[in-house]
């Protein structure tokens, strides 16, 4: 079995998905800017998508996950919007996207 084999079966999307997700996990946890932990998020759901279309790819006539692929899509896309408002306001108000000046303004 080559690379090229390995790489299109079901474990080389099952690995990309794994790497995603631990970049994802990563950026959230390590990140204080808010628009880091948003991007990092997007990774997350990224790697839960590919992971739906690799698992229908390799099931005989199944695109139910395709179609969670496409909802997760469309979740990202409002999630960002949301987001960049919410950074957007929150940059108005205090001139930073530090999460830790988020904390307090619950104070």
């Amino acid at each position: 079995m080559n690379l090229f084999q390995w790489a299109t079966g079901l474990q080389g999307y099952l690995w990309v998905s794994a790497v995603l997700l631990c970049l994802g996990i990563l950026s959230v946890l390590s990140r204080k800017n808010a628009i880091g932990l948003l991007l990092g998020i997007e990774l997350i759901m990224n790697a839960a998508a590919l992971n739906f279309v690799a698992f229908s790819k390799f099931r005989a006539a199944a695109i139910d996950g395709q179609v969670f692929a496409l909802f997760i899509i469309l979740i990202a896309a409002a999630e960002s919007a949301v987001g960049l408002a919410i950074v957007l306001r929150l940059y108005r108000l205090r001139q930073t996207i530090d999460t830790d000046e988020v904390t307090l303004m619950r104070n």
